[in-house]
């Protein structure tokens, strides 16, 4: 063999590794899902669908460098157990979490996967973190709002309905969220001189609403809870018919038929999300991701709801609306 030829076949040789290794494809990551409502709620297609796209916008393509398993826990402790059992003998890279329930079981199932919540009131006061500022473990999140937030409600339902002077707030009295918003409505109601009536969600509930709405000028404050989620229908139902000013804290409930919601923005939180999940995709750790509250909120009044119940919703309340239903 010539010297020429042999020192090409040699360059030839060496080359074809690195090209090789060039042309082998992009190690995907996984990435666990578990949300707290059915696979067929609406507002939940939403939340995923925003979730993804940024994830897209970040660089990371479902199929490409990127698996994604979405299970639907429907605020039922069992299903959310088994599902978080599920994702977890997956080995994904990092899970995203839906309301209190959904991190507490994926909790249950490990100690190391990295959790990035959504949606959760008081996640200190629930155990799932140390502090706000310093998560510690392996998880942190977007919390839902500060309990001082939870006032506004009554406020509200006293602005739409200026002759109130009593106020049912609806609400899951074993959850330590429900115990802290119930406080903070307290307190409100002291300073705008109304009765508040606790009812407990987990009690009879057709019944105690039944025998609240016979007396006049009364309201309801639904507080937001897994709970209060699985009878959200009955809920509306039974302020329809009753005729009770109701106040949510999601627009999912207004756009259910509820008179008026005012929260925070759920979709945002979850693009939100997505950028923590990359962060962590990328080497960051949870503990070392402060728990961030909302930035954004949204007013929802339903019109046509507020017709039905006699109501003449200010303008000035109007205005202040980030959407209305007709």
């Amino acid at each position: 063999m010539k010297r020429r030829a042999f020192i090409t076949l040699l360059g030839g040789a060496a080359a074809w590794p690195i090209t090789a290794r060039a042309q082998q494809p992009e190690r995907r990551r996984r990435i666990g899902v578990l949300m707290n409502v059915a696979a067929n709620d609406p507002q939940g297609q939403v939340r995923v669908a925003a979730f993804q796209q940024v994830l897209q916008q970040l660089g990371w393509s479902e199929g490409r460098n990127a698996r994604i398993d979405t299970r639907w826990g429907e605020n039922d402790v069992e299903y959310e157990r088994q599902y978080a059992a599920e994702l977890v003998t997956l080995a994904p890279d990092v899970m995203l979490a839906s309301g209190t329930q959904s991190v507490a079981a994926l909790q249950r199932a490990t100690r190391t996967l990295p959790i990035v919540f959504v949606g959760v009131a008081d996640p200190v006061g629930a155990g799932l973190i140390d502090s706000l500022a310093r998560p510690g473990g392996n998880t942190t999140g977007f919390m839902e709002f500060e309990y001082s937030f939870s006032g506004k409600w009554l406020e509200l339902l006293k602005e739409v309905a200026p002759r109130l002077t009593r106020a049912a707030v609806l609400r899951d009295a074993a959850n330590p969220a429900g115990i802290g918003q119930f406080g903070a409505i307290r307190a409100t109601a002291a300073s705008l001189g109304l009765e508040l009536s606790p009812i407990d969600v987990r009690g009879e509930i057709e019944g105690t609403v039944a025998a609240f709405a016979r007396s006049e000028h009364v309201g309801l404050i639904v507080t937001p809870s897994a709970s209060v989620s699985v009878h959200r229908a009955l809920i509306i139902m039974l302020a329809a018919r009753h005729k009770l000013p109701a106040v949510y804290a999601f627009r999912s409930d207004v756009a259910a038929g509820g008179l008026i919601s005012y929260g925070p923005d759920l979709v945002d939180q979850f693009r939100r999300a997505a950028g923590y999940v990359d962060r962590i995709l990328k080497g960051e750790k949870p503990a070392d991701l402060p728990v961030q509250a909302p930035t954004k909120y949204e007013l929802v009044i339903n019109l046509k709801t507020a017709k039905a119940l006699g109501l003449d919703v200010p303008p000035t309340l109007l205005a202040r609306a980030d959407e209305v239903i007709e």
